[in-house]
């Protein structure tokens, strides 16, 4: 596992060309709370990266036809959760792309499982006060709704977090430009590789 923060690096010296094209080759998958940046930071990735940028949650609309709000107050979780397994499968038997997930997808044994074998996971990681500073900004989550953001932030964080804790690289991120989280991503994904090639 490989853990970098904001501060640690200058991300590959402006991204050169010969330290990204082998980032190229895997799916690079986002996972961790909701508010992380996962989708905002991900698509940044992908530009960065020159490659395709996938979400799982609009997939998952696409497929059942309704919003995710909608597919919990008909179907309940079970569903949309059986829902988002089989979406991201099967992303991930597609060519190389950035793909954020919703929060609770990693934490599926079997969802994690799949990403950690086909793909390169990676942990955004933020203080529970700033992710409850974001979502409160909007009213279209469904775990959130009628709730305190800050107690139901802690409270996923306390049982998701050790599923999250399995995924190949870890990023703290804070309250700055989704640039530097995209930084922090590629120096991390970069020191993984230059790990990797040390201990063959």
């Amino acid at each position: 596992m490989t853990e970098s923060h904001p501060s640690d690096d200058k991300a590959l010296v402006r991204h050169r060309p010969e330290d990204l094209a082998p980032l190229r080759h895997k799916t690079i998958v986002l996972v961790g709370l909701m508010g992380v940046g996962k989708s905002s930071v991900g698509r940044r990735l992908a530009h960065v990266l020159d490659l395709p940028f996938r979400d799982a949650d609009n997939e998952v609309e696409a497929a059942a036809g309704r919003s995710i709000s909608e597919i919990f107050a008909e179907l309940g979780e079970a569903a949309f959760r059986d829902g988002e397994r089989r979406v991201i499968a099967r992303l991930l038997d597609e060519p190389p792309h950035v793909l954020a997930t919703g929060g609770g997808a990693f934490v599926n044994p079997e969802t994690r499982a799949l990403i950690n074998d086909k793909a390169l996971s990676v942990w955004l990681k933020a203080d529970v006060e700033l992710l409850a500073r974001r979502v409160g900004r909007k009213d279209t989550r469904p775990l959130l709704k009628g709730k305190d953001p800050v107690a139901v932030l802690t409270e996923l964080a306390r049982i998701r977090n050790p599923a999250y804790a399995e995924a190949q690289v870890h990023v703290q991120t804070g309250d700055t430009p989704h640039g530097v989280a995209v930084d922090a991503i590629l120096a991390a994904l970069h020191e993984r590789q230059v790990q990797g090639a040390s201990s063959e």
